[in-house]
């Protein structure tokens, strides 16, 4: 089975406090979505550390790290 693709996210709460994480895209995608509905209230998020749960009331930010590029050379 192939190995979930992880990024890097940080997400603020109310009260100033934030955390960064590395989470799979799936993980990611899914916060950004639950964060616009008002029925979802908490939310499981599957990181590289083991799994998280979001109290989606208390965030006021969330910012999604772009991949991590590969450093190297393009040959012709």
């Amino acid at each position: 089975m192939p190995e979930s693709k992880h990024i890097r996210i940080e997400i603020g709460f109310v009260g100033g406090q934030m955390m960064s994480s590395l989470v799979t895209s799936k993980s990611a995608s899914e916060l950004e979505e639950s964060l616009g509905k008002s029925a979802v209230t908490t939310l499981t998020l599957e990181s590289s550390e083991g799994p998280f749960t979001v109290v989606l009331g208390h965030v006021v930010y969330v910012k999604r790290f772009p991949p991590e590029g590969q450093i190297g050379f393009i040959t012709a």
